[in-house]
């Protein structure tokens, strides 16, 4: 029994990329199969963009996060396909818009990949220590380091700039 798959949309070449950004011009991206880095890429942006059913497709179970929370506590509770997807969704909570596009092109070195964002969404109240009104829009960007490992992640570094998102949320 064959399956059929939709096809993933082609990630544009990083000349193409940065063209774009520098012209701030729309990215055309091409449809194809699903393969390699660049569709579990494609994946992860699209998790992060609300596609929550796609964790356990594209993180192992063993998946670990390693960052400083927001909070200022460790990552150790963000672990699985659970712990992700919980995370994400407390994250989308106060910003249930919120839109991840890739900034700089990715750079892969064997397991490893490391992506450039910027994250804009619309706050819609209940961060802790927020003065902002609902209804502003936040921007603010991030690194993400993933480890890939049987054609899933399993292990991610998180570097995001959290002082301008909430200094954006009036929460300092």
């Amino acid at each position: 029994m064959s399956t059929c798959r939709r096809p993933h949309p082609t990630p544009p070449s990083a000349s193409t990329l940065l063209r774009s950004h520098l012209r701030k011009e729309p990215v055309h991206v091409r449809h194809r199969p699903p393969s390699g880095p660049t569709a579990l890429l494609d994946a992860w942006l699209r998790l992060w963009n609300g596609g929550l059913s796609l964790t356990p497709e594209i993180v192992s179970d063993d998946f670990r996060l390693h960052s400083v929370m927001i909070d200022g506590s460790d990552s150790s509770s963000v672990h699985g396909a659970d712990g992700l997807t919980a995370y994400i969704r407390a994250g989308r909570a106060a910003f249930p818009d919120l839109k991840f596009v890739i900034g700089v092109p990715p750079l892969f070195d064997g397991a490893y990949l490391s992506v450039r964002w910027t994250a804009t969404g619309t706050y819609g109240g209940g961060f802790p220590g927020a003065e902002a009104a609902p209804g502003i829009v936040v921007t603010f960007t991030g690194t993400d380091t993933l480890l890939m490992r049987d054609g899933r992640f399993s292990e991610y570094w998180l570097n995001a700039d959290s002082l301008h998102m909430l200094r954006q949320l009036k929460a300092l």
